[in-house]
């Protein structure tokens, strides 16, 4: 078998083409994923913080 065979076996062989879509689709979920859970980590960090902030103020205010 010479070179330019070889090479042209390579070139028409698909078996790998399934996995890399799946690798492909796989990655955009998971880019996805991040986003999404970077902004809801941001609303949740904001809602705690106002929570926090109100208890401060409820316990100055009983104790007051």
């Amino acid at each position: 078998m010479s070179i330019f065979g070889f090479l042209q076996d390579i070139i028409a062989d698909e078996r790998g083409a399934t996995a890399v879509e799946y690798g492909l689709i796989l990655s955009l979920i998971v880019i996805a994923m991040i986003g999404a859970l970077n902004s809801f980590a941001d609303a949740a960090i904001a809602m705690w913080t106002e929570v926090e902030q109100k208890s401060a103020e409820a316990i100055e205010k009983s104790a007051g």
